[in-house]
């Protein structure tokens, strides 16, 4: 019954592609059947989100840094520097654990979920660290989702200067995509272009963080995964792939995405559940309210 359960979780999160849905199922999955120390999803551990993002490598193209205006590049290089490590300075300040730490402003300053799926196996963090991270970062996914086109029509952003300012203020690509098809489609390819030059520094930050968390390990260890997702984005960045091939890229990447959270959200317990508290809600709040306006700010320079 319990191995049925899993199939049949795992085939409706790789078909919805809902990352919360997939979390929490994982949670009830969990607390209702009690898988054993030997159960499939704690065997596997981080390996489908691993996978997942390899493929998602494929999805990325690095002649888009030929369209971008070259003042972006620095500012968005910049950005990500900053509230990288602004993050760690308020985290410290917080006292708050450095897995954490490292989770929630990789999220804030690249590509939320998505950074924090990959650093997630590389700095050993729990999974109720990755689960609350996450939580953490669709709660302002969706705040930002509804509120930035009506903050946006109010200050009167065109849909170039929109379009800049989700992808820099907005966490996840899904949702900063999301805001700019509400404002104009205009602003989505604004949006979707200025993010990926966000999602780049994920290459970086992996190397970094792998050297300071397993330099003392050996090969054999190394988390290859980033490398083969480096290789990825150089064979599209090579052949370009057509419209079509990334899409399946992306869905494949999606549904493999979907089943490792749903295998983290597993391995919590209402140990975890109830050890939550307010001080990773307060890093990322204290991030998203220093980057809105820093956001805005970037913005206006250029268009002067």
């Amino acid at each position: 019954m319990t191995n049925i359960a899993f199939v049949l979780f795992i085939v409706i999160v790789a078909i919805v592609g809902n990352a919360p849905l997939a979390i929490f199922l994982g949670i009830i999955f969990s607390l209702y059947f009690k898988p054993d120390i030997n159960f499939i999803s704690r065997k596997v551990s981080t390996t489908p989100l691993q996978i997942g993002i390899v493929i998602l490598g494929f999805t990325i193209n690095l002649s888009f840094v030929l369209d971008i205006n070259p003042i972006y590049i620095v500012l968005i290089s910049l950005f990500v520097f900053f509230s990288f490590i602004g993050g760690l300075i308020i985290g410290r300040f917080l006292k708050l654990n450095s897995n954490m730490t490292i989770l929630l402003s990789s999220g804030a300053a690249i590509c939320g979920g998505t950074a924090m799926v990959a650093v997630a196996p590389i700095i050993k963090a729990k999974p109720s660290e990755l689960i609350v991270s996450l939580t953490i970062v669709f709660m302002l996914n969706a705040i930002a989702i509804v509120f930035f086109p009506m903050i946006a029509t109010y200050l009167q952003m065109d849909n170039e200067e929109f379009g800049a300012f989700a992808a820099l203020a907005i966490h996840d690509t899904s949702s900063v995509v999301g805001a700019a098809i509400q404002y104009s489609p205009e602003s989505v390819e604004m949006a979707s272009v200025l993010k990926l030059g966000r999602t780049l520094w994920l290459i970086p930050l992996l190397f970094v963080l792998n050297y300071k968390f397993n330099k003392d390990i050996g090969s054999s260890s190394y988390p290859k995964f980033i490398i083969f997702f480096v290789m990825a984005i150089i064979l599209n960045t090579i052949f370009n792939f057509s419209y079509e091939t990334q899409l399946m890229f992306g869905i494949t990447s999606k549904a493999f995405l979907m089943a490792g959270l749903f295998c983290i959200g597993t391995q919590t317990t209402l140990i975890d559940l109830k050890s939550i508290e307010l001080r990773p809600f307060a890093l990322s709040l204290s991030l998203w309210i220093i980057a809105i306006p820093t956001a805005y700010l970037i913005i206006n320079s250029i268009s002067l």
